[in-house]
């Protein structure tokens, strides 16, 4: 008995994070929604300034829920910039926190609000956030021959026209590396091994059209690439095999002790413009990866284990850059909670704002 309210209320660690993030959610669709519509007979630049503002008030909340709530400890290598850059990042992908970990890079750098994300297609059906991910500059794509690049190219052009700050996602892999799921990892491989490629372990085999179209199109635009590798420690069992990475809710409920991430950043001259040689570019970039990750997971020696080589930053983030996120949008929806003409506008915010975010990306891709 004792023990099972033990577990239950472990468990429920995660309730107040997500009730709070979810529930500030239509008043911020709310306060972006506003401002969308003032500043329609204004040029683009403006909306996009404030825009940003009000996407870093919300993922700075975001961030003190998975940063100062969880304690989690942030270990940094690499050359990461003081300074702010347009720049696309390229991370390995494992799990739905590798969102968040582009934030945490971010706002050690203040461009929190430029983060923008290339998105499987299926993702813009989310209730209000899809609809708001595409409004802030992120791309919807489509897997293999529904790819879409002329569509990606307009998207970019428009985004460099309106001079919007660029900190661009993209996780080249497709999908999830999941040991769980051996068949993708065997598939993966299979595939390299078809095409000449070096097989990988810890990464699957990266796919160079999104990479490809974002970087040729805006080259003259961007400052750098931003070459990320994530791993999260307590992800092997007790026979040494890798376990799945955590999701957002077991992060949240403090199960990921340490995040390791290694940067490099990567001129844009060193980078390949064709897209087949872009492509073994790109492939070898995910050896390296891969090549740190098995000394992060498999090295022989266990003082090496669980850590990347080179220095490294245990940075932690101040509560001052979230803290205060927390307290403004949890006390405008509070607010609008304690009067029943709020908290009808607040439940026709999460109906009528899905179903019309819905109809939104139906009609516009």
């Amino acid at each position: 008995m004792l023990l099972s309210l033990v577990l239950h209320t472990y468990s429920m660690r995660y309730v107040l994070p997500a009730a709070v993030m979810m529930g500030t959610a239509p008043t911020y669709v709310l306060a972006w929604g506003a401002w969308r519509l003032l500043s329609a007979l204004l040029p683009t630049r403006f909306y996009r300034e404030v825009d940003d503002r009000l996407y870093t008030i919300y993922q700075s909340m975001v961030l003190f829920f998975f940063e100062n709530y969880t304690g989690v400890q942030v270990i940094i290598y690499g050359d990461l910039p003081k300074n702010k850059e347009n720049v696309i990042y390229l991370s390995n992908h494992q799990c739905t926190v590798d969102w968040i970990i582009a934030d945490m890079l971010a706002i050690r750098q203040n461009a929190l609000g430029h983060v923008r994300y290339v998105l499987k297609d299926g993702l813009k059906w989310l209730p209000l956030y899809g609809w708001y991910f595409s409004q802030h500059g992120g791309v919807y794509v489509k897997r293999s021959a529904k790819f879409n690049e002329k569509e990606m190219r307009e998207k970019f052009r428009a985004q460099m026209k309106a001079e919007t700050p660029m900190y661009l996602v993209i996780f080249p892999e497709g999908t999830r590396y999941n040991p769980e799921i051996p068949k993708v990892i065997a598939d993966s491989q299979s595939f390299a091994e078809k095409e000449g490629l070096a097989i990988l372990k810890h990464v699957l085999t990266p796919r160079v059209k999104a990479t490809h179209v974002a970087i040729d199109t805006m080259k003259n635009y961007l400052d750098a690439v931003y070459d990320v590798t994530v791993a999260y420690e307590g992800t092997v069992d007790h026979k040494g095999q890798r376990k799945l990475a955590p999701s957002m809710t077991e992060f949240l409920c403090k199960e990921c002790p340490r995040v390791h991430i290694f940067i490099d950043r990567i001129e844009l001259k060193d980078i390949p413009e064709e897209q087949m040689y872009m492509r073994r570019w790109l492939h070898e970039r995910f050896e390296i990866k891969d090549k740190l990750l098995i000394e992060f997971y498999d090295a022989k020696d266990s003082k090496r284990r669980n850590k990347f080589p080179g220095k490294s930053v245990h940075s932690k983030l101040s509560l001052k850059k979230t803290l205060p996120s927390l307290l403004f949008l949890g006390g405008l929806t509070a607010s609008m909670l304690l009067t029943e003409s709020g908290r009808k506008l607040y439940v026709k915010t999460w109906i009528y704002g899905t179903l019309i975010g819905c109809l939104w990306v139906s009609i516009k891709p």
